[in-house]
């Protein structure tokens, strides 16, 4: 029997501004007003990102707190708000973890190879693992191309994670949209992700973003979809907002009578605090 399907939302990202569309949500404000229409179409997660006064990508604790705050205050607990730690360029790994011991989100999102890039690094990072685990955030394992999937998933059979089920992203694709260029990396990792023992979501970019959702729906997995990485509908018209891939995910979800996960069943599932 297939799980209920986890649609997750990625509604900005770091990089897109207004310019790239009117209606990507960066204030509060923005945010709550999309997390309301994502759910109504059948999202559970709500991949968070925040912005500086420039609109620059932001690990600013209370730039989250606002944020947070206005999503909880519009749908309260009705979906799952993961923050995300994405360096982008700019923020050290210890800047990372530091933000996430002092917003304590109820879920965050790690790039492996970001926190972890090396095995210097592995005790380290197996601490703040421990220290996830104990304050109960649900962490999501973002794994960008087949070296990370293999570093990974030594690490879990070595229970680094401390967890049998941990949740991982793979990313399929890049910001660049060079498609072509990552044909072959794209097939490595989607195979790697079909041998996978752990519950898994997928994103893609671009045109990309389409087949990922139908793949991960017929494969039991899950999706991550949004403005972070697609702006386009089949059709290369622009999307209105958000909602629209969310609608999308759920319409190919049910062709397969494969139900939609709310966020009370993300909590089930993961075992998640109340």
């Amino acid at each position: 029997m297939l799980d209920p399907f986890i649609i997750m939302s990625a509604p900005n990202g770091a990089r897109r501004q207004k310019v790239d569309h009117p209606n990507i949500p960066i204030t509060p404000d923005e945010m709550a007003l999309c997390a309301e229409q994502i759910i109504d179409n059948g999202a559970s997660i709500l991949h968070l990102h925040v912005r500086d006064n420039e609109g620059g990508h932001s690990l600013d604790v209370e730039r989250y707190r606002a944020s947070i705050k206005a999503i909880k205050n519009a749908v309260g607990e009705n979906i799952i708000i993961q923050t995300t730690t994405e360096s982008v360029g700019i923020y050290s790994r210890k800047q990372q973890m530091h933000m996430v011991k002092s917003l304590r989100p109820e879920a965050v999102s790690i790039a492996l190879r970001e926190l972890c890039p090396s095995d210097r690094e592995m005790l380290d990072f197996s601490k703040f693992i421990d220290w996830l685990k104990l304050e109960k955030i649900f962490p999501q394992f973002i794994l960008y191309d087949n070296n990370d999937f293999q570093r990974f998933e030594c690490y879990r059979k070595n229970g680094l994670f401390q967890n049998d089920n941990p949740f991982v992203l793979f990313v399929f694709g890049n910001y660049q949209g060079n498609i072509d260029a990552e044909k072959s990396k794209v097939k490595t990792l989607w195979d790697a992700a079909k041998s996978s023992k752990v519950p898994w979501a997928a994103c893609g970019f671009s045109e990309n973003e389409r087949e990922c959702v139908t793949r991960a729906a017929s494969l039991n997995a899950h999706i991550r979809v949004g403005f972070e990485n697609n702006i386009w509908d089949g059709k290369g018209l622009i999307l209105e907002n958000n909602a629209q891939m969310i609608a999308f995910s759920a319409k190919e979800a049910h062709k397969i009578n494969r139900s939609i996960a709310t966020a009370a069943d993300v909590k089930n599932s993961f075992n998640l605090r109340n």
